[in-house]
C-alpha cells in the first residue's frame, strides 16, 4: 500500500511541476446553488445545519444596469445568463465553507430541473460528521428532506473505514454525509 501511494504522490508531484497552474490561488472561497425562494432556502439551511446568514444582495437587474460597451447586458457579460435579475444571500456553513444561495427570477425560459450527479453540471456538496447514523435520523425526522437509501461503506482501498449517505434538500439538491474511521 505504501509503495502505490508513494508511486502516486510521485507522479502527482512531476505531474504539478511540468503543469502550469493558476497564479496566486489560496484556497475555495465559495459554493454557489440556486434555489427557487431565497427566504425559504435561507431558513432551511440555518434552521437544519446552523448556518449563520452573513449578508443579503440585491435584487440586481439587467435591465436596470448599464449595458457593456459592445450592447450586452451585465449579466450575459459577467455570468452568462440573459437579461438575468436575481438576488443572493451568503450563509457560513461550519467552520471552513461559505455557501451562497441565489435566486433568479428572470430569464423566464431557465430551467428549473436540478442536474442528478450523473449530468453534466451535476454537483453535491458533502458535510462531514462524527455520527453518521445520528445524522441520518435527524434528517429523516425533517419535513421535505429526501435521505437516500444508505449508508454506503467502503471496505477496501483508500476511503476504507468511510460511509457515507447522500440526501436531497426541498429543491433537489443533492448533499453527502461523510463519516470517517468508524
Amino acid at each position: 500500500m505504501k509503495t502505490s501511494i508513494a508511486k502516486f504522490r510521485s507522479c502527482l508531484y512531476k505531474y504539478r511541476m511540468k503543469t502550469e497552474t493558476l497564479p496566486s490561488f489560496s484556497h475555495v472561497d465559495h459554493v454557489g446553488i440556486t434555489v427557487p425562494d431565497l427566504d425559504e432556502a435561507v431558513a432551511f439551511y440555518c434552521n437544519v445545519f446552523g448556518c449563520v446568514e452573513r449578508f443579503r444582495m440585491g435584487p440586481f437587474d439587467a435591465r436596470e444596469l448599464p449595458r457593456m460597451p459592445d450592447g450586452r447586458d451585465w449579466f450575459l457579460a459577467h455570468m452568462n445568463v440573459a437579461d438575468g435579475c436575481c438576488r443572493f444571500a451568503m450563509l457560513q456553513l461550519g467552520p471552513n465553507l461559505m455557501l451562497e444561495l441565489f435566486q433568479y427570477d428572470r430569464p423566464t425560459d431557465r430551467n428549473t430541473a436540478v442536474p442528478r450527479n450523473c449530468d453534466i453540471g451535476g454537483h453535491h456538496i458533502a458535510l462531514r460528521v462524527t455520527d453518521l447514523d445520528a445524522a441520518i435520523a435527524y434528517l429523516r425526522r425533517k419535513e421535505r428532506v429526501r435521505v437516500m437509501d444508505g449508508p454506503i461503506v467502503v471496505t477496501e482501498g483508500a476511503c476504507a473505514g468511510m460511509r457515507v449517505n447522500y440526501f436531497l434538500d426541498p429543491w433537489g439538491n443533492q448533499l453527502e454525509l461523510v463519516e470517517f474511521n468508524r
